[in-house]
């Protein structure tokens, strides 16, 4: 082993070497767990020194240092050389230790990987040219776009190239990235397929879930004095570390039964095991987000990562709302009124600064309070919301052991707008708007200021361009210069487009020209609608789904249709519905039941969603998808217009034709399937539309 570091200082009069550590708050709330490895840093420290100087004994100190108060406090303690030696020595065999198991399982991984063969006799259509364009990917170091039909098996043909990639790229990672848990979900199954055909496959795979998903405490704090399993967290670690590396697959019900086993946390022992794992399956959340723990640590540790993004085209839109954020200043009152004693002063100061806006957009008179973007960040309030968030900070460093939900969910909205107010630029707007509720007058009149992101790309670059390689792929990525230009694609990035397996004779696409989804115009064409999916349904009985821009539409339309055909059955998303209520719904289409779901273009049964043969016959897309006329889409789309030119096609027509694509991709899954597809819109028969539809269709 080598083995450097760089002390804070030392003084030879002294014969002292110095551990310096920042902190918030009073020293003695500093974690047990945190001093341990402070000391165990700077007793390395004294033992190079004693080894380098020929010294018998040396004092290792460990000086804190407050940054609020800029006090000092320092602890000293005397050592033999040999006692740091003898440190130094059993530091350095636990790490060997680890070194040699995971170089063994880096040789076997390598080795078993390269013996790998697909799991069917042959690939099919398009599926082998998308695997071999994800494995050129690898092997240039560059990033993919990848546009490939629904239902080619698509998360198969990626995984298994990347991971034929890694032991000829040298890759540490493979990082699967996707937007929703059904992506997760045939993420896991595909590796589990190759396990099946491989039993002798070496490799770790970890699934990584949100914290609120995966906490079983959700009512205490991250802290030993609060949570049971925080308590002696890191006592009980390695050896929950030891099980999870040898178990292999890592999903989150692995996990939770060895984290409880052993008394740890499953949400960070989940954090912990990313260091161990060969793939790692999370959230586009995970890597792309400001403070990513994927990418973090694969810049901390210079891992070699590929990286594939599952359903890429939501990457835009997920792109958007992690680089924006909002405050409302009711949540603002709500900690005047109810937040701690101690916060009071930075509270008021950003209330009254926030009043100074409010005044400003109604100082003309008569003038209605309406949404409205600002040229900048006004220095006055993001000046007093930076203190505030100092002060809330300390707080929290002083009480760790307090839960106050609130305190805590503000504070992080501050941060997250504080630390986007630092990189604002022309990519963002900032905007106010009334809160809902909200009486006009200026001292009653409460408002929301929002960071909105409208161009993630400057965000985006730097993480798809430090990766070994990266592969976007979906069945939705056209037009190529749209996702170019959002997501700030690497310059040499390579877009492809696999030709689909499918034939338009499996699939007829008819255009309503008599229907308009205009908003104006739905009263007007609900009942032939509904008479058009009536004769569908009597001509073909089935399993069919209908796609509708709102919930409020949807529940229009399936409204009237039950009343007009009470004898075909229905079943309706609703708002808010759980994964379990999710599966409940998709559970009633079997291959001998008949009945139309009703559900929201764009939502959770719209993509990601598998119902071959007679599961889905068919599928009534009632709207183009076209976001909703409104100030913010309009702001939006002039900024746009700004930046590329074409600020409709930008943020409404493309991003429409997208999710009908998607949903329509529900209907054909295999050669085998046989559907119809029903386009309920006059405005399907412009060119400028229809360009935008796959090209093997055969639109009617």
């Amino acid at each position: 082993l080598s083995v450097k570091g760089r002390a804070d200082g030392y003084h030879p009069q002294l014969n002292r070497v110095e551990e310096v550590k920042t902190h918030k708050g009073l020293v003695d709330a500093i974690p047990d767990n945190h001093r341990h490895l402070h000391w165990a840093q700077a007793k390395v420290y004294g033992a190079l020194l004693c080894r380098e100087r020929g010294l018998e004994h040396i004092d290792v100190a460990l000086v804190y240092f407050e940054v609020g108060s800029q006090k000092e406090t320092v602890l000293c303690e005397r050592h033999s050389a040999a006692e740091l030696h003898a440190h130094f020595a059993d530091v350095c065999e636990r790490f060997a230790a680890w070194a040699e198991q995971e170089l063994a399982h880096r040789r076997a991984r390598d080795d078993s990987l390269t013996a790998m063969t697909f799991v069917h006799p042959q690939f099919r259509a398009g599926q082998r040219e998308l695997a071999e364009s994800v494995y050129k990917a690898a092997a240039t170091g560059r990033c993919l776009l990848a546009q490939a039909p629904t239902g080619i098996g698509k998360t198969i043909g990626t995984v298994f190239p990347l991971l034929k990639a890694c032991p000829t790229q040298g890759l540490d990672k493979v990082y699967f990235l996707t937007a929703k848990t059904s992506g997760r979900a045939a993420a896991l199954h595909a590796i589990a397929t190759l396990r099946a055909h491989h039993p002798t496959l070496r490799l770790r795979e970890l699934e990584l879930r949100a914290k609120d998903k995966a906490c079983e405490h959700p009512d205490r704090a991250c802290h030993g004095q609060s949570c049971p399993l925080a308590q002696g967290f890191y006592d009980r670690l390695p050896a929950a570390r030891a099980q999870a590396a040898a178990a292999g697959s890592l999903t989150h019900e692995a996990v939770r039964a060895i984290a409880l086993a052993h008394q740890v946390c499953p949400y960070y022992l989940s954090q912990e095991m990313v260091r161990w794992a060969d793939v790692v399956v999370g959230d586009f959340n995970h890597y792309f987000d400001q403070t990513a723990l994927l990418h973090g640590l694969m810049q901390q540790s210079q891992w070699r990562a590929g990286v594939l993004v599952d359903e890429a085209h939501n990457l835009v839109e997920r792109g958007r709302k992690m680089f924006s954020c909002e405050l409302h200043q009711s949540s603002l009152q709500g900690m005047r009124h109810h937040g701690p004693t101690a916060l009071k002063k930075p509270l008021d100061k950003l209330h009254r600064a926030w009043l100074g806006i409010n005044k400003a957009q109604t100082s003309t008179e008569g003038d209605t309070p309406t949404y409205r973007v600002l040229p900048d960040i006004p220095a006055g309030w993001l000046l007093a919301l930076q203190q505030l968030c100092a002060a809330i900070g300390d707080h929290m460093a002083e009480h760790p052991t307090e839960v106050d939900p609130d305190l805590q969910s503000f504070y992080f909205e501050c941060l997250q707008m504080s630390k986007l107010a630092d990189s604002f630029g022309s990519h963002s707007l900032f905007d106010w708007a009334p809160e809902a509720g909200s009486l006009a007058s200026t001292r009653k009149l409460r408002s929301t200021l929002c960071i909105r992101n409208v161009l993630p790309a400057p965000f985006l670059q730097s993480r798809l361009s430090q990766a070994h390689s990266v592969t976007l792929f979906s069945a939705t990525l056209q037009p190529t210069h749209f996702f170019e230009t959002l997501l700030g694609t690497p310059e040499g990035s390579v877009a492809i487009e696999v030709a689909s397996p499918f034939s338009a004779e499996q699939l007829q696409v008819k255009v309503a020209r008599h229907i308009s989804t205009r908003f104006a115009d739905r009263a007007r064409s609900r009942e032939a609608m509904v008479a058009l999916m009536a004769e569908q349904f009597r001509a073909r009985p089935g399993n069919y789904l209908a796609f509708f821009s709102s919930h409020d539409y949807l529940q229009d339309v399936a409204d009237h249709f039950e009343r007009a055909h009470p004898d075909v059955p229905v079943v309706r998303q609703q708002r808010g519905m759980s994964e379990e209520a999710q599966r409940a719904f998709l559970a009633r289409m079997t291959p001998t039941s008949q009945g139309i779901g009703f559900a929201v273009l764009g939502g959770s049964f719209s993509e990601g969603v598998d119902l071959p043969g007679q599961r889905l016959i068919g599928a009534f897309i009632a709207t183009l998808g076209l976001p909703q006329v409104n100030p913010v889409n309009e702001h939006i789309k002039a900024r746009l217009d700004e930046i590329v030119g074409d600020g409709y096609a930008f943020h409404y027509l493309y991003p429409g034709l997208q999710k009908v694509v998607q949903a329509a991709g529900r209907v054909i899954r295999t050669t085998a399937d046989q559907g119809v597809v029903h386009l309920l819109d006059d405005r399907y028969g412009r060119g400028e539309v229809r360009g935008l539809l796959p090209g093997w269709w055969r639109v009617a």
